[in-house]
């Protein structure tokens, strides 16, 4: 059965609404505790110093914009925005949790069109969402604007696994297992089927650092993680 891959905003937000209650557990529990790790990692990509403001695109829950305030180098503060209402409403729940309201804020907004004035960030993340924006390269132009001279952007992404005996046996995880047991934690038809329909649509490693550098950042890197199941991209303004 195919799956839409279609970015329309309603159709995308609609859809993190509808399994937002699930969407932490899944995603530990899917990525066997890993995209905790890879979080880390690009925290760490932005050598942070304690006196930055950092913008979390794509937030969702807020699980990256915590871990930038909470790690050992951490941010001063940090912005969340996600168009997912129900997304952001637990989110603020783990941020008050937390003790963090003075440390994170979350705002709905879209990635194409930031809610926030020219170079006023020090450091942009987006984990996981760039692929589920209708103009990926305009969202970058719009994390470049908002980024002051000399900030550092860290994005996370899946991709396809670089060894070829594991790429196979990813594919069928990926297309077979991660779906099923999606459709049965999420309670969601087409939520899980999404996911890796939408990653192989979208071009990775390379091809996406090129994006990037059309935008206008400079020092790009691409580097896989877990045998490429996810890229790392970093750069800066």
């Amino acid at each position: 059965m195919s799956v839409s891959t279609s970015k329309e905003p309603a159709k995308i937000a609609g859809m993190f609404d509808a399994i937002a209650g699930r969407y932490d557990f899944l995603n530990h529990f899917l990525s066997a505790g890993l995209d905790r790790r890879w979080r880390r990692r690009a925290i760490r990509a932005l050598e942070l110093r304690g006196t930055e403001r950092l913008l979390d695109v794509c937030t969702g829950t807020a699980d990256l914009a915590i871990a930038a305030v909470s790690s050992t180098s951490a941010a001063r503060d940090a912005v969340g925005v996600d168009f997912s209402a129900e997304m952001l409403r637990l989110g603020l729940e783990k941020v008050t949790r937390g003790g963090l309201g003075a440390r994170v804020h979350l705002a709905r907004g879209d990635a194409m069109h930031l809610p926030l004035p020219d170079a006023s960030v020090d450091a942009v993340t987006i984990a996981f969402g760039i692929r589920n924006v209708v103009e990926p390269a305009r969202a970058c132009a719009e994390c470049l604007r908002v980024l002051r001279p000399g900030g550092r952007l860290a994005i996370l992404e899946f991709g396809m696994p670089t060894t070829p005996a594991f790429r196979g046996a990813y594919r069928w995880y990926f297309r077979a297992v991660l779906p099923r047991i999606g459709r049965l934690v999420s309670k969601h038809s087409d939520a899980y089927s999404y996911l890796p329909s939408s990653v192989s649509e979208f071009p990775s490693g390379g091809a996406f650092a090129s994006i990037l550098q059309d935008v206008g950042f400079r020092s790009i890197r691409h580097v896989p993680l877990t045998l490429g199941v996810v890229y790392l991209y970093t750069g800066e303004k």
